[in-house]
Formats: C-alpha cells, structure tokens, sequence
C-alpha cells in the first residue's frame, strides 16, 4: 500500500493561486523587457546567463491552507529573511485549495497574475514549464542543485514548450512509505517480525498465513487494490504505462497478471475483510483495534497509533517496504517551490525561494510536532532528528528508516490519473470476488485504461 497522506492540513499544499505578481513588468535584474508565456517581464528573468541584482522589493509567497496549522514557523521564516536582506519585504497568502488548482493557476499565469515564489506539485509544474511561466533555476542559479539529494533534483526538472528538461522547481518535502505491522499477531502466523520480507510475493505469501492461522478473528491487510496499485507494480518494476505516457503495457509483464490471482487468492482465502474490498477506508482504525496484522505504510500512520492506541503501539515495529525488482524504495514525487519569471523583484524571489527549502529550514519544519514530513536535502536526512533512534520506539526508529531510504529512493513514481486508476482497479476487483479469471481481468484492464487515455490525448 501506498501512503500519499501526510497530515490533513500539509496535503492540501498542492496549490497556487493568485494574486500577486503583476503583468507589464521591467527593471529588475538587467533592465529591458522581455515575454514569459505572453507576460512582459525583465529581460534577466528569461533567456541564458546567471540572474543579478539587487534583494531589494517586495514579493508574493504562495501556499495552500498552512497558516492555521504553522503560521508561526513560517512567519518566523519570513521574519528572519528579511532580517538578512532589509530591502525585502514578503507578503504571505495562503489559500485554502480545491480539485481545480492548476487549472485556476494557469488561469492566473495567462493573466500575468501569479504570485513570485509559488508552492506547486508536478501536475501543476508541468503546465506552468510548458507554457513558460516558470523561471529556469538551473540556469539563473547554477549552484542551485547542491543542497538537494540528487534523485530529488532530477525529479524536479519538466518539459518546456520545445520538449526540453529544464529545473524549474526546487524540491521542498517529501513522503515516505515503510511496512508497519503487530508483532503478536505475526508471532501467532510464525512469521518472524525481525525479518520483513524482501518483495510484494514474499510479503503476500506472509499474508497468507495470516488467514490460514487467523481463521477470521483478524485479518492482514485490507482487500481494495486502490491502495496498491500502482505501487507495487512500481516496486516490483512493472512498467504501467509506455515511456511516453500514452499507453498502458502493464499487461503486457505475465507478473501482473500473478499478481491479481495473488490478490484473488488472498481475499478468497480470508487474508482480507470481505467488506474491505470497495471501501476506502485504509487500515487505519482496525489496526489500532488490533484486528489487523498490517497498518498503513505512511510514517504519520505510527504516531498516529502512538497517540490513539497505546496498548496496539506497544506491539507494533517498523520495517523496510520490499525493494522487490526495483532494488530501492519508490518515493513519490515531493512537493515543489518554483519562482514566476513574471516576477518584477525576481532576484528576492529566488533568493527566498532557495532560503525556504535550505537544510536549515526544511529540517525545522520537518521537526514540527504537527506534521510528519521528510526533507529533500541531504543534510537534512543526515540531522540526528532523524538518525538517532529512542530505543525501541516505532516512530523514530520510522523517521530513521524512511529518513535513510530516501537518500537513494527511486523518484519515478508513475501518476495514473483517477479515472485510470479506477478503470484498473474495478477490473482487479472483479477477479478477486471471482467474476473474472486473472488473465482476463488484467486484459480488459490494460483495454480500458487503454481507452482512457487515448480520449485525454
């Protein structure tokens, strides 16, 4: 199972909105106007060579429902900045978010109205990339890259309007994805907890132990593949889609099709709750009741049985999520801090923009008690905050284990959009309750997905 979630208020940062930096810019860094995506701008904000000027003027920073939450970390950030540089001022707005963010951003970037320094994640990355909207860091900073983890930097590179790779985000935070389960009742299965197994097989096979020793009175794991896929296809390196994106070709691997008679094979044998397999609820809840042997493989998740289920937190240990196929965790792609190359003040906006996401700050606010989140930059993953265990204690032994992962993850996590994912896992469904052999399953799933994705061109 993947885990995407961080806490309610830090998932919402997949935002932009707004109001701010203003169309019909000049002065600046160089003098002189220029065109970003159809907005005049300085000419120092576009085009090749290293960005100058002064830190000097006022800018817009962006984020998405964090003011409730951490107001005062990131007031304290603003404050300190401009502490550094006197002739800057940053103004802070946050919005609250909804489904129609980077739809409502491209809006504002054709408007000339993005703000300086913007908290974006891919999908929106891309779109603002392509239509020029972004400045080029790689290139008005080459020293950019060095404080992240370079699997973190090359994710953070998108297409522009000619197809070419250009950085045109700084990474920010990032997830991470672990096995948490209870240790009695793997004890009960004859699993041994201080050996977590080594690939999705292995770990379902564990799986199946659970049901054959359970009998029903607790369960593995929960049954709906939503959570899975494509996760564990990623894991056990199952190409989804085709290098392109157009197509799906996971049926075209004969280890997908094993892996639904797995899922079949578990959910007929009782490794699973009947009821689980179309609710979206994850482990969660049975898992702090202690009904099942499995818990959610987002590191939030451990604190959260810490804080609501002692006596469960007390039989729970953390392991290392199968590196399967792909011999290294599979990180999602983090969020993102890009600077608008609409910008009129674009040398405070990239000089703060590169001061957010320095080890410093993203290592306080990773310590934030309110939010279990990783750093993208290599110092930060090496701060004793995440090296030094407390004894046996689950959550930091979680913060260690992702902590370390992430040096090396694989970033190249495959994005299926809703209706694709859905369109693949309605017809895993159908194999496990048995209305569907595997094979055919996986074969009208790749046909559907197939379909989908030719209508969205």
């Amino acid at each position: 199972m993947r885990a995407g979630r961080l806490t309610a208020s830090v998932a919402g940062i997949i935002a932009l909105t707004l109001t701010a930096a203003g169309c019909g810019l000049s002065g600046g860094s160089s003098g002189g106007d220029s065109t970003a995506g159809g907005c005049k701008v300085d000419k120092g904000n576009v085009g090749s060579g290293k960005l100058t000027g002064d830190v000097k003027g006022r800018i817009t920073f962006q984020t998405t429902n964090l003011k409730k939450d951490f107001g005062k970390f990131f007031n304290g950030v603003i404050a300190s900045f401009e502490k550094a540089h006197p002739g800057a001022k940053v103004k802070w707005i946050d919005d609250p978010g909804d489904n129609t963010f980077t739809q409502r951003t491209v809006a504002d970037a054709q408007a000339c109205t993005l703000p300086d320094v913007i908290n974006v994640n891919a999908p929106t990355a891309t779109a603002l990339t392509k239509a020029g909207y972004l400045l080029d860091l790689g290139v008005k900073d080459p020293d950019v890259a060095k404080p992240f983890v370079p699997s973190f930097w090359k994710s953070a590179t998108f297409d522009d309007a000619s197809g070419r790779a250009i950085h045109t985000t700084l990474p920010w935070y990032t997830g991470g994805v672990l096995l948490t389960y209870n240790k009695d009742l793997l004890d009960q299965a004859g699993i041994d907890p201080a050996k977590p197994p080594t690939t999705i097989f292995g770990l379902f096979a564990d799986y199946e132990k659970i049901a054959k020793a359970a009998k029903g009175k607790y369960y593995a794991t929960m049954a709906n593949p939503i959570w899975r896929i494509p996760a564990d296809f990623d894991q056990m390196n199952i190409r989804t889609l085709s290098a392109d994106g157009k197509s799906a070709v996971f049926a075209d691997d004969p280890r997908t099709t094993q892996w639904v008679a797995w899922m079949a094979k578990l959910y007929k044998e009782g490794a699973m709750p009947k009821d689980s397999l179309s609710s979206s609820n994850d482990p969660s809840t049975l898992y702090s009741q202690g009904k099942v042997a499995y818990g959610s493989t987002n590191p939030s998740f451990v604190r959260f049985v810490k804080q609501n289920s002692p006596s469960v937190y007390a039989k729970t240990a953390v392991g290392q999520q199968p590196y399967d196929a792909l011999g290294r965790a599979s990180a999602g792609a983090p969020q993102y801090i890009s600077v608008a190359a609409t910008s009129k003040h674009a040398p405070v906006a990239l000089s703060f923009a590169e001061y957010l996401t320095d080890a410093e700050n993203q290592t306080a606010w990773c310590k934030d008690p309110d939010v279990v989140i990783f750093p993208t930059t290599t110092d930060s993953l090496d701060d004793p905050f995440f090296q030094n265990v407390t004894g046996s204690d689950p959550f930091s032994q979680a913060r260690k284990l992702v902590a370390d992962q992430l040096k090396t993850a694989d970033t190249n996590q495959t994005n299926l959009s809703p209706a694709v994912q859905n369109a693949i896992v309605g017809q895993v469904q159908l194999a496990m309750q048995g209305k569907k052999s595997p094979a055919q399953a996986v074969k009208d799933a790749q046909t559907k997905a197939n379909e989908l994705l030719k209508q969205a061109g």
